[in-house]
């Protein structure tokens, strides 16, 4: 069973942003998002070509990156959930509702 790779980009999104929160240890987040990057990374380039699997990638980063900002204007919660939520629909609309 595949799963989602818009799961495994929220997910891994949120939930490294929460571990990172909940131990204080921010490199624990940090495993979690590349783990998240490296499985959804694998899938795309699966189910998709070089070219949409490279957007993909830096939407990704590109979500982390935000997020940090984005917190300082609208608060942790909704930083994190805003990126995530637009890189999941990137993943869906890119990879997932193809497969």
């Amino acid at each position: 069973m595949r799963i989602p790779t818009a799961a495994i980009t929220a997910g891994s999104l949120i939930g490294g942003w929460q571990l990172a929160r909940s131990t204080g240890i921010r490199p624990l987040g940090g495993a979690v998002l590349a783990a998240g990057g490296v499985l959804a990374g694998r899938e795309w380039s699966r189910r998709t070509s070089p070219v949409v699997t490279g957007a993909l990638v830096t939407t990704y980063v590109g979500a982390f990156g935000l997020s940090h900002p984005l917190a300082k204007r609208i608060g942790s919660w909704p930083a994190v959930l805003a990126v995530s939520a637009l890189t999941a629909a990137a993943s869906y609309l890119a990879a997932d509702r193809r497969g």
